[in-house]
């Protein structure tokens, strides 16, 4: 599949929520029930402003898939379509007859084209119910603190409660149909497509296949893509906050016998190099990733190749960027010339106990490192500069003239590696 996102809804029940559309009269009758005063009423609207910047920094916060689209402008169109609602809602809480549910329709039908909208988006539905769900959360915890100190009984305040939920219930399965409507034949036809020419790049197809598949796909294609690696459970939460020209595959990757992958899925972001790398870096987060190199799109495929291999130096809990491990990747790029390579340059070591070749084998490492500055080696080693002194009086004796060799000098360098991420070095 192109991203867990996309995946065919069940027809007419989304999270236990009939997506059948409602009329609003089971909202209208709520609201004939409860009918609040007008001061009670004039006070809560005197909050609605700020209710309703609470309600979309509370879903920013707490829904993923809307941190990045509530931001900038957009951010205040919704701020603004958020304290409409309210209004209107408690407008429908002052009422006083039963309605015909004409009014709460008109709210109805707004959701109906909110959820289509979303689905346009490339967003799940269950995104937007969690949004509705925080919202009526955060806006029923405001109104009723001001509806009590407004003076409103407790059995008013529970139909208040019950008006709510309906309220939101209703916009819920309003959403829900709108959402599977939208996502027609021809949208799930789409989403084959952009899974089809996400296996094509990753699979290093021809350009004229690349670029066929991408038309297939009504697929715009951008000047480069950077593979992002992520743990299979993690890819809608990390396409939600990337470029929604993002190409993600969940399920069977495509395999590189020596370095396999289980577990995880790929989004391909879009121009995601250069300036761009550090947003890609910040929207990430302390999300566990590994980020692959900017390239020509239809080079993709080396940038996925680049993070498989970089994947056992990833750490759980924060992102690698595989441009700040080249060396790690440069050495173990061929295990078995490495081994026999470390093997060679460091024999002088192999008749010294463990501990002792550990030691010198460390000191040698920060020794060529640091060009023979021996107060710096010791400050890197926290030892004694004599300490240093000693130990490479041991290594001149073990490696005699190796030392003054530049080639037998580079071996050691290669051998020894990187201490702070690759294996132990000394043997």
């Amino acid at each position: 599949m192109a991203d867990e996102s996309s995946r065919e809804p069940t027809p007419g029940r989304t999270d236990g929520i009939s997506a059948r559309p409602r009329d609003g009269r089971r909202t209208a009758q709520r609201a004939a029930a409860l009918a609040l005063d007008e001061a009670t009423v004039t006070a809560l609207r005197r909050q609605l402003p700020r209710v309703a910047k609470l309600v979309v920094a509370e879903v920013m916060r707490e829904v993923p898939a809307y941190d990045v689209p509530f931001q900038g402008r957009m951010g205040r169109i919704i701020e603004k379509a958020v304290q409409v609602s309210l209004e209107s809602f408690v407008s429908l809480a002052a009422q006083s007859a039963p309605r015909s549910g004409a009014r709460v329709g008109v709210g109805v039908a707004a959701a109906r084209d909110l959820g289509q909208a979303e689905a346009r988006a490339g967003r799940p539905v269950e995104a937007l119910l969690s949004a509705y769900r925080v919202g009526a959360g955060a806006a029923w915890r405001e109104l009723s603190v001001e509806a009590i100190a407004a003076g409103v009984d407790a059995a008013t305040l529970g139909r208040f409660a019950e008006l709510v939920f309906t309220y939101i219930d209703e916009l819920s399965a309003a959403s829900v149909a709108g959402h599977n409507s939208q996502t027609t034949s021809v949208e799930r036809a789409r989403i084959v497509h952009l899974d089809r020419l996400t296996r094509a790049l990753l699979t290093d197809a021809g350009d004229a296949e690349l670029d066929a598949a991408a038309a297939a796909a009504t697929w715009t294609p951008p000047r480069t893509l950077t593979a992002v690696l992520v743990p299979a459970e993690r890819l809608a939460a990390t396409a939600a906050v990337l470029d929604p020209r993002t190409l993600t595959l969940s399920e069977d990757l495509p395999q590189r016998e020596e370095h396999p992958v289980t577990g995880h899925a790929v989004l391909l972001v879009p121009d995601a190099g250069g300036r761009a790398r550090a947003h890609l870096h910040e929207v990430l987060g302390g999300r566990p990733a590994v980020l692959g190199p900017a390239r020509p799109w239809q080079l993709a495929g080396q940038s996925y190749d680049r993070t498989i291999r970089a994947l056992p130096l990833a750490a759980d809990d924060v992102p690698l960027d595989t441009d700040e491990v080249l060396p790690e990747l440069v050495l173990h790029a061929d295990p078995t010339a490495l081994a026999d390579l470390r093997e060679a340059a460091l024999a002088p070591f192999d008749d010294l106990a463990e501990g002792t070749a550990d030691r010198l084998a460390e000191t040698l490492r920060a020794w060529l490192l640091l060009q023979g500055r021996r107060e710096l080696v010791a400050e890197t080693l926290h030892v004694h500069p004599q300490t240093v002194r000693y130990r490479m009086n041991q290594v001149r004796d073990l490696f005699g003239e190796r030392l003054a060799d530049p080639d037998e000098v580079l071996a050691i360098i290669l051998a020894l590696g990187r201490s702070d991420r690759a294996n132990p070095p000394a043997r």
